[in-house]
């Protein structure tokens, strides 16, 4: 088994929460439920808009982020553990399909 991490990612110029949010999170919701029910949700989280980007230095340097300049942030993760690359390229489809974002699929380095 190989841990991956689905990232999705939103347009952020789209500040404004969607119409159909109760939808998406409908669905999001059962995706989520359907992997923990097939052992392979790891672990899973939303992310807060914006962030702090922080360097080593006396005192760290802290800077408002995201570290990248961009026009889509991440928005919220899975990790989970497959049988195969395919295996994970389905569950990152499926989040895709619930969430109507892009979807990010990397390997865990073990």
């Amino acid at each position: 088994m190989t841990d991956y991490l689905l990232s999705m990612y939103y347009p952020l110029e789209a500040a404004a929460v969607p119409d159909n949010i109760t939808e998406i999170m409908t669905r999001v919701e059962a995706l989520t439920a359907k992997m923990r029910a097939d052992d392979a949700l790891v672990w899973t989280g939303g992310l807060v808009p914006g962030a702090h980007v922080v360097r080593d230095g006396e005192p760290p340097l802290v800077t408002e982020g995201p570290y990248l300049e961009t026009r889509e942030g991440l928005g919220g993760f899975w990790i989970i553990s497959a049988d195969s690359d395919e295996a994970a390229q389905d569950w990152s489809a499926q989040a895709s399909r619930a969430t109507g974002l892009p979807i990010e699929l990397r390997a865990v380095q073990s």
